[in-house]
């Protein structure tokens, strides 16, 4: 698993390679939790993610929970077909923000 940070104009930049599953998840979130911290909008770059658990998934909505508590935004980008297939069937992709 691997993470990384770019602070940009209007956005935190977050991206993520490797699978989040329960053993990944913590680390994730750690990164989205510490990207509010510093900015209330967060793009989470999923381009080299091709395995997302229940843990993962948790995490997304927590993510966009924070997100709506801070009046920003969590914007999930360059989704593979093989995570937005499980977003599509637990519903998740019409409660998160894609692009």
């Amino acid at each position: 698993m691997e993470i990384t940070e770019q602070i940009q104009e209007n956005e935190i930049l977050i991206q993520v390679e490797g699978r989040i599953d329960t053993n990944t998840s913590r680390l994730v979130q750690d990164a989205v939790l510490d990207g509010f911290q510093k900015h209330v909008h967060i793009r989470l770059d999923l381009g080299e993610v091709d395995y997302i658990s229940s843990a993962g998934l948790r995490v997304l909505l927590m993510g966009e929970k924070t997100a709506q508590a801070k009046g920003g935004s969590l914007v999930l980008t360059h989704i593979r077909p093989s995570v937005m297939e499980v977003l599509e069937m637990t519903g998740f992709a019409k409660v998160l923000h894609l692009a």
